[in-house]
């Protein structure tokens, strides 16, 4: 990967690290994405938040299938100060869009520093409630929303989640948690265990999280909208997977919310990859364990919305009473 990719991100090469970013990672354009007609790909827009932009969203599918689809409504990684939503498209539209038939929206939401905490988070709730008040258009089944992302985008959806319930907005049928990034105070175990070593150590963690928070990184009275591990109350959410490396300081976070969840009565699936570090299946794709890995996020999304359709099925089956 370069040396380059090695340096630890500091305030002091943020700026840096964020063009050198981009300029690594060209955004593929949407007939790029369309891949030889392999799939349908369109950029939307939905209007924001309050006071807010409208919202960038990329809806993709595969060729050929007709609604209502299930949906996966993803957020992208990059800490929050990097990624877009194009870049992450063409690896969640052939691992879980292609075997399973979704639709995706991919959510190209605000990045710190410019646009700090709630704004983030605001993008990606506003997106959601307008692809579900449009799902007959947009040909997908409201009753069938995945919410997901990876790394920020994996704490993006964990906090939607939160939102979502607090608001009385959609409700999602599960969330989709890859190495969430959770939790603001950085005071694990593994947090620790991981000073300097590999890409995103705990000073690369805490750089991201000050560029999103601000002056409030590290208060008492922190919404736990802003940092998931902060919420006291897991009641209420849709069933989680939750996946992260052994080796990569989010580990015990990741492992304490599920636990949480479990505790709160609800439901997660967690998986702790032996010897992953963070990204690893991004980077080493072909890899036995990123293989493993794919291969249980798809049987999971198959099982949930399998037995979504199931529910369908029966309800539509039975005949109200006169």
């Amino acid at each position: 990967m370069g040396e380059e990719a090695w340096e630890p991100l500091r305030p002091e090469n943020l700026a840096a690290r964020r063009e050198r970013d981009a300029a690594s990672r060209p955004r593929p354009t949407v007939e790029e994405l369309r891949a030889d007609g392999l799939f349908e790909v369109e950029e939307l827009r939905a209007p924001g938040p309050p006071d807010g932009p409208d919202v960038t969203l990329v809806s993709a599918r595969p060729a050929g299938l007709v609604g209502p689809l299930p949906l996966l409504y993803y957020m992208h990684g990059g800490a929050m100060i990097m990624g877009n939503a194009w870049s992450v498209l063409p690896g969640v539209l052939r691992s879980m869009a292609l075997p399973l038939g979704l639709a995706v929206l991919s959510v190209e939401y605000r990045l710190a520093p410019r646009t700090r905490y709630p704004g983030p988070l605001e993008d990606c709730y506003a997106g959601l409630v307008w692809a579900a008040e449009h799902a007959a258009e947009l040909g997908i089944d409201p009753d069938r929303i995945v919410i997901g992302g990876k790394s920020a985008g994996g704490g993006l959806a964990a906090a939607l989640a939160l939102l979502s319930r607090d608001r009385g907005g959609p409700r999602a049928l599960g969330q989709l948690l890859l190495c969430p990034m959770l939790d603001d105070r950085g005071g694990t175990f593994s947090s620790r265990q991981m000073t300097g070593i590999g890409m995103w150590d705990r000073a690369a963690n805490a750089t991201a999280w000050q560029a999103l928070l601000g002056e409030r990184y590290g208060a008492a009275d922190l919404p736990p909208y802003a940092s998931p591990s902060r919420a006291t109350d897991l009641s209420g959410l849709p069933p989680a997977f939750i996946e992260v490396g052994s080796a990569e300081s989010f580990r015990d976070e990741d492992v304490a919310y599920a636990n949480a969840i479990w505790q709160a009565g609800g439901q997660a699936e967690l998986h702790v990859w032996p010897g992953a570090f963070h990204g690893f299946d991004s980077m080493a794709p072909h890899a036995a364990l990123s293989r493993d890995a794919r291969e249980s996020r798809t049987r999971w999304l198959r099982r949930l919305l399998a037995q979504a359709e199931s529910d369908q099925a029966m309800s539509g089956a039975v005949n109200p009473l006169p």
